[in-house]
């Protein structure tokens, strides 16, 4: 399921592609990746798949039409097929795409139970984009549920300084002296 904030990230890294690598992308890739696009807001996702794919036959090298066919696979559960594509896009993308592209490969690692192999990829996130405090939080959450909740309590504490607002909300509500014992050092 793809929630506001990861529609709102999707819809920045398109932005950021198109305006950076749009002069790069053939005419034909780029029909279809918008033809896509348009199926996919529309929640046509078995359509918009097949339109990503298209524009990837044409320009194997598409980070971002493997980012959004990921998030289709995503949207229908095809956990493996989005893992494959977010890893595209982390071989094919410039930094900014390779950590969300990392994110996105944790965020379904998550989503089908693999918090151990999730982490590694929050973790890279964090480390090519220091400021993803989504990634913070939800590595925080697959290190809750591997038993780590002292991992869990200082990435909230970091996603909540970078303004991730429900990592703040649970840490008032369940450990409401979080800012009286942070140490001010990130954790990596």
């Amino acid at each position: 399921m793809i929630t506001k904030k990861s529609a709102r990230a999707i819809s920045a890294a398109i932005l950021l592609m198109l305006f950076f690598g749009s002069a790069a992308l053939g005419e034909q890739e780029n029909d279809y990746f918008n033809r896509g696009y348009e199926r996919h807001l529309q929640g046509d996702l078995r359509t918009a798949v097949k339109e990503y794919s298209r524009a990837i036959d044409n320009n194997p090298r598409f980070a971002m039409a493997y980012q959004m066919r990921g998030a289709a696979w995503q949207g229908m559960k095809q956990f493996d097929k989005a893992i494959r594509d977010y890893s595209m896009v982390i071989l094919f993308g410039e930094s900014h795409f390779q950590a969300v592209g990392y994110y996105n490969r944790g965020i379904v690692k998550n989503m089908s139970g693999d918090f151990i192999g999730a982490i590694p990829d929050f973790t890279q996130a964090v480390t090519l984009d220091r400021k993803m405090a989504a990634a913070f939080f939800h590595r925080g959450i697959a290190k809750n549920r591997t038993g780590d909740s002292f991992g869990r309590i200082q990435d909230f504490r970091e996603a909540a300084r970078l303004g991730y607002i429900k990592a703040e909300e649970w840490l008032n509500t369940y450990y409401p002296s979080w800012k009286e014992h942070a140490t001010g050092a990130p954790v990596q």
